[in-house]
């Protein structure tokens, strides 16, 4: 098993992806999968709020890489290319929904309240387990309730820890107008998590991304 991992793991992305653009190399891609699905499927839950979907579009994802893969070119880092193709299916769905005017705030808050939360579990107290989850859900429906534009920029740095300057080459905008959006995210979750006891939120700007992490 060690080895297996290891092997994995030994080869950088953007060198898998050669070879599944020169050679079309089935095992090249499945590794990448292996590497990038989840964290994929978690920015898809989190942009979307809808579990299920968010499943299809982390294979449509995945898809478009595969058939783009003789235009794929490495200008820059693997992560980057996916995580691009990834979000633009996101917000492509979000204007969908809301086409269909099935984007209500009280849908995406019950999806989310229904969507798996990728964190070990400590197995604590029941009563302590349900406050949890009670935060958690005020926490993922608050998020929901971003217009996407915030939304993707807390995802990506809070949830999928990129720092400032990948998130804008991602989002192909400066690095300040990406600092500007999470300063104003911030704000907005402060204002939508005022439900949380006052005691939670003693230090709000201090504490929100503390609270991200339920």
């Amino acid at each position: 098993m060690a080895h297996i991992i290891k092997s994995l793991f030994s080869t950088s992305d953007e060198q898998l992806m050669w070879r599944v653009k020169l050679q079309d190399d089935p095992q090249a891609f499945t590794n990448l999968m292996a590497r990038w699905q989840k964290p994929i499927l978690r920015l898809c839950i989190r942009m979307t709020g809808d579990e299920h979907r968010a499943e299809d579009l982390t294979q449509i994802a995945f898809s478009r890489v595969f058939s783009g893969r003789a235009a794929w070119e490495p200008s820059g880092k693997f992560s980057t290319f996916l995580w691009r193709i990834a979000l633009n299916l996101c917000h492509d769905e979000l204007r969908r929904a809301k086409r269909r005017g099935e984007c209500s705030l009280e849908e995406l808050a019950e999806d989310a309240a229904r969507a798996p939360v990728f964190l070990a579990a400590d197995e604590p107290a029941p009563d302590v387990q349900a406050e949890s989850r009670e935060r958690a859900d005020l926490v993922r429906q608050s998020l929901l309730r971003l217009a996407p534009p915030y939304r993707e920029v807390v995802v990506l740095r809070h949830y999928e820890r990129l720092k400032f300057f990948e998130i804008a080459d991602l989002l192909e905008i400066p690095e300040g107008t990406v600092k500007s959006r999470m300063a104003e995210a911030l704000n907005q979750l402060t204002r939508l998590l005022k439900p949380l006891k006052e005691d939670q939120l003693c230090q709000p700007r201090t504490q929100i991304p503390e609270l991200l992490a339920l």
